[in-house]
């Protein structure tokens, strides 16, 4: 595809532009600055070669920019060819970040060099620029975090409410088993089926089993649900007993 825009980074050096440098011209081409831009479909691809530093960050601003605003999308940065950057570079990156935002468009660093790598991971900043697709599944995953966590906290808050419930439920099975000389296990069902069929959850109906044993008055419909299921276990292990 054909280019959009080159830049080069204006060296000093003498009046034909040619920049002075006591490497000659491989140390030239290896510290200047240049810039390609070239459309890719609704994006603008912007390939970076050189030092980006405090003299040559207005190239790479201005550069980034015109591709920004080319676009339909946002840019994709090819940075592979970056040998140094700084601080002027991270902070172009994060302004042109924010312009794109507010178009509605993303940046993404589709390839990096080690220097850029470096600068990303050591100022935290590698997702900012991972691509639309990356960012999704990042957010995927945090809301799946999220939804864990949250499944997590309710399984902990229930679990301290069965600890809190747990000693009344206790004593009212010990009730029920000295009361009709029931074992632990025909107890427990005779408060889960009174719990049923009153719709009272159970730690509830314990608490009022309990109190009535301390002279409070039974609720008259706990009362008959408890009655019979009593009678009902000890008919089915009248049962058992005659097999």
């Amino acid at each position: 595809m054909p280019e959009l825009t080159s830049f080069t980074q204006p060296r000093a050096g003498g009046d034909d532009g040619t920049a002075h440098t006591s490497g000659g011209p491989k140390a030239r081409s290896e510290r200047a600055l240049t810039t390609a831009l070239r459309p890719d479909g609704d994006r603008v691809c912007v390939k970076v070669c050189g030092e980006i530093d405090l003299d040559s960050s207005e190239v790479f601003r201005s550069a980034v920019r015109e591709g920004l605003g080319r676009s339909v999308r946002g840019v994709d940065l090819d940075l592979e060819g970056v040998s140094f950057c700084d601080c002027a570079a991270l902070n172009i990156l994060l302004g042109l970040r924010q312009r794109a935002l507010r178009q509605d468009k993303t940046v993404a660093i589709r390839t990096s060099s080690a220097a850029v790598d470096r600068l990303l991971a050591l100022t935290g900043t590698q997702a900012l620029f991972a691509g639309p697709a990356a960012q999704a599944a990042a957010a995927e995953d945090a809301e799946e975090s999220e939804d864990f966590d949250q499944d997590l906290r309710i399984e902990v808050a229930q679990l301290r409410r069965a600890m809190q419930t747990r000693p009344t439920i206790d004593l009212a099975r010990g009730i029920l088993m000295a009361s009709f000389g029931l074992t632990s296990e025909d107890a427990w069902t005779v408060l889960v089926a009174a719990s049923q069929n009153t719709n009272t959850k159970l730690h509830t109906l314990a608490g009022d089993l309990v109190a009535a044993v301390k002279g409070e008055a039974l609720p008259e419909g706990v009362r008959d649900q408890l009655s019979s299921a009593v009678a009902k276990v000890n008919s089915l292990a009248g049962e058992s007993r005659l097999r």
